[in-house]
C-alpha cells in the first residue's frame, strides 16, 4: 500500500509506504511516486497512530437505541443492580457488542481491551456476546478481552468457577474490583485473581474506585503481590482516580513503584482527573498509561459515543492542558500508550514530547483525520477519517469497508 500526501504527526507532506502490515518507508510526497499495490489519497491530512481503547465495556452499551431516563442509584453496587434489572430487555449482547465495535472501528480504534461481565445473573453470556463481536471483526481490529466480576468474586456463588470457565474460553485477561469496598476481603478477592492469573499464565486488571487512604492500601496490597509473584508488567490499574489526593510523599512513592513494579495504568479522563496520579509525572517515570471510553450510554451512565477522540479532547480538558505538546501527548497516551498496555514489549512513552506509532518499521495502524496541526484535530474532532489495520484500510469516512 502507498498513502500519497500525508503529514505524520502534523510534520511535512510525505507519502508513506506500508509492506507486510508494516511501515516500510516514509518520502517526502512526490506526486509522480507510482505504486504496484493499493494507492490511499491523503489529501493533506494527519497521519497518526491509530487508538488504542484498553478500558471499555462492549457488553452493556445502548448506542443505537432509544434514549431512556437515567435510574441507577449511586454507588458501584446500586448502578451494577440497575444494570442487571434492565439489561435483558435490551438487543442480545452479541448484536450490541458487534455494533459498538464497529462504530469504534469506524473512527480509529483498532486496539481494544473490552471487559466483559461475569457474575451469577449472566454467567457467561455478556461474555460469549463480546467474543461473538470479536469474531465479527477480527479482520479490522485487535480485541483483547478480560473477564470481569463486576459484582464482585465473593458476594455471589460461582463467579470464580465463571471466571475460570470464561479464561479457558477465550478471556485473556483476569479482572478485579474495589477488593474492599465491594468483597470486603481484599486478601481473599486478590487470592482468587491472582490464582487464576498463575493459572491460565493471564495478566490482570483490577477496576480501583476506592477513595483515598483506602485506595492507595488496595494499591499496595496489589504492588506487593505484582512485586512476590514476578508479575512485573502483567498488571494495570484501571480507574484509580483518587490516588493523588492523600499527600505529595504518597504520590511520589506510588509512582516509582508503579515504574519499578511496570504497573501500567487505564484511565477514562473522568471529571475528577485533578485527584489521579498526574499524567505528566506518570510519562516521566516511564509508567505505561493507556486511555478508555468505559460505558457507552449504558444503564450507569448516558455518556459516550464510541469516538476515541472525542475521549481523547476529554483527556486534555480534565487534564487542563492548553500548550500543544501537551494536547499532542493525550493522543499519545490514546494510541501507543494504550498499545503498551496490551504488549508490554512496545516502546513506551517516557516524554510528553515522544510521538510514536508513525515510523519505519511501526504496525501500519493509523488514522488519517483532517486539521491544521495535531492540537487542531484534537479540538476539532473531525469526521473526514481513513482508518488503516495492519496494513489495509477498514473504515473510511466513518463507514467500514471489507
Amino acid at each position: 500500500m502507498l498513502i500519497r500526501n500525508v503529514r505524520p504527526w502534523g510534520g511535512e507532506a510525505s507519502d508513506i509506504e506500508i509492506r507486510d502490515a508494516r511501515i516500510s518507508a516514509i518520502l517526502p510526497h512526490d506526486p509522480a511516486r507510482t505504486d504496484e499495490g493499493t494507492s490511499v489519497d491523503g489529501r493533506g491530512r494527519l497521519a497518526m497512530p491509530s487508538f488504542s481503547d484498553v478500558h471499555c465495556h462492549l457488553d452493556s452499551n445502548r448506542i443505537g437505541l432509544p434514549f431512556r431516563p437515567h435510574t441507577g442509584k449511586p454507588g458501584v453496587w446500586g448502578l451494577t443492580m440497575n444494570d442487571r434489572d434492565h439489561w435483558r430487555e435490551d438487543p442480545p449482547v452479541a448484536e450490541r457488542a458487534t455494533a459498538l465495535l464497529g462504530r469504534m472501528i469506524e473512527r480509529g480504534t483498532t486496539r481494544v481491551r473490552s471487559y466483559a461481565q461475569i457474575d451469577a445473573d449472566s454467567g457467561l453470556e455478556r461474555f460469549e456476546g463480546v467474543l461473538a463481536a470479536k469474531e465479527a471483526h477480527k479482520d479490522r481490529a485487535d480485541v483483547e478481552i478480560m473477564a470481569f466480576p463486576q459484582a464482585g468474586l465473593l458476594l455471589e456463588k460461582g463467579v470464580p468457577e465463571l471466571m475460570d470457565r470464561a479464561l479457558s474460553s477465550g478471556a485473556a485477561v483476569v479482572g478485579g474490583i474495589d477488593p474492599c469496598t465491594l468483597d470486603r476481603d481484599p486478601v481473599r478477592h486478590l487470592d482468587i485473581v491472582f490464582g487464576l492469573a498463575e493459572r491460565h499464565q493471564a495478566p490482570v486488571d483490577i477496576h480501583l474506585h476506592e477513595p483515598g487512604h483506602l485506595g492507595v492500601f488496595s494499591t499496595d496490597l496489589i504492588l506487593e503481590r505484582t512485586r512476590a509473584l514476578g508479575m512485573q508488567g502483567k498488571v494495570t490499574l484501571s480507574h484509580a482516580y483518587e490516588l493523588g489526593t492523600v499527600d505529595g510523599a504518597t504520590t511520589r512513592r506510588l509512582i516509582e513503584e508503579f515504574a519499578e513494579l511496570d504497573v501500567s495504568m487505564a484511565t477514562i479522563a473522568p471529571a475528577q482527573q485533578q485527584n489521579a496520579l498526574p499524567l505528566a509525572d506518570l510519562t516521566r517515570a516511564g509508567v505505561r498509561v493507556g486511555l478508555g471510553e468505559d460505558g457507552q450510554r449504558d444503564y450507569w451512565s448516558p455518556y459516550g459515543n464510541g469516538d476515541m477522540l472525542d475521549r481523547t479532547w476529554q483527556l486534555a480538558f480534565t487534564n487542563r492542558y492548553r500548550p500543544d505538546e501537551l494536547i499532542e501527548h493525550c493522543w499519545a497516551v490514546a494510541s501507543r500508550g494504550g498499545a503498551a498496555i496490551l504488549d508490554p514489549s512496545l516502546e513506551r512513552l517516557t516524554s510528553t514530547a515522544d510521538r510514536p506509532g508513525v515510523s519505519v518499521g511501526d504496525a501500519a495502524d493509523l488514522v488519517l483525520v483532517d486539521g491544521d496541526s495535531v492540537a487542531a484535530a484534537v479540538m476539532d474532532r473531525g469526521t473526514d477519517r481513513t482508518v488503516v489495520h495492519a496494513g489495509r484500510v477498514v473504515a473510511d469516512q466513518l463507514r467500514l469497508v471489507g
